[in-house]
């Protein structure tokens, strides 16, 4: 039998939540919910879940919502998933979000079964965008956005480009040495070429670049 889909949902009203669990279908399972920008960054840490169903706009944090939620798992990413579900459908909120690092939006004039089927899409590495705001993801991440990641891409080898992004999902020196079969020093000097060909100063820089480009 499959393992359901493991979710979290975060938005600041107690009865929407309690409404979105109960219209999810069997596919999926609530393991924590949440209703703030810390409340949320703390339990997706401690579920690293394969989805986060997430509200936009949240009380905390510096103020950021859903896309500070995002950037405060930036080491998740390459294992938790988030889509945004709002009944906000401006291009800011849509871009903001996805610029952090989500892999869809929703309004929540959707469906039971539509919010599923999206949480299934992007559990399974695809993008889900309720219709009209798909366009504008398409203008503000368009062909010129797409050539200039690939420029900077370019500079890397094919080892740098493996060593930054497990690096950028937050392995260690050590996990990506054993996960290349090359030694710490190895993944030292390819680091420091990385930091240095893409004029970056740390780790933490890599990890938000990388995000910043849904390169994860």
């Amino acid at each position: 039998m499959t393992e359901p889909i493991s979710i979290v949902v975060v938005d600041d009203h107690a009865i929407f939540r309690s409404g979105l669990k109960a219209d999810l279908d069997g596919r999926m399972q609530v393991v924590a919910e949440a209703a703030t920008v810390e409340e949320a960054i703390t339990a997706i840490h401690r579920h690293t879940p394969a989805v986060v169903l997430l509200d936009v706009h949240l009380p905390g944090g510096r103020g950021g919502g859903g896309a500070e939620v995002v950037a405060g798992c930036a080491d998740l990413l390459g294992s938790t998933r988030f889509l945004a579900l709002s009944v906000s459908d401006s291009a800011e909120d849509v871009v903001s979000v996805i610029r952090a690092g989500a892999r869809g939006y929703v309004t929540k004039t959707v469906s039971g079964a539509e919010i599923s089927d999206a949480v299934v899409r992007v559990a399974g590495g695809d993008a889900a965008f309720s219709p009209r705001l798909a366009g504008f993801v398409l203008d503000a991440f368009g062909t010129a956005a797409v050539a200039a990641v690939d420029d900077e891409l370019d500079k890397l080898s094919a080892r740098e480009l493996e060593v930054m992004r497990l690096i950028a999902r937050g392995y260690s020196y050590k996990e990506v040495a054993k996960e290349l079969f090359i030694s710490i020093k190895t993944v030292e000097t390819h680091v420091s070429a990385v930091l240095r060909k893409l004029q970056l100063s740390s780790r933490h820089e890599l990890t938000r670049w990388a995000v910043d480009r849904r390169i994860l």
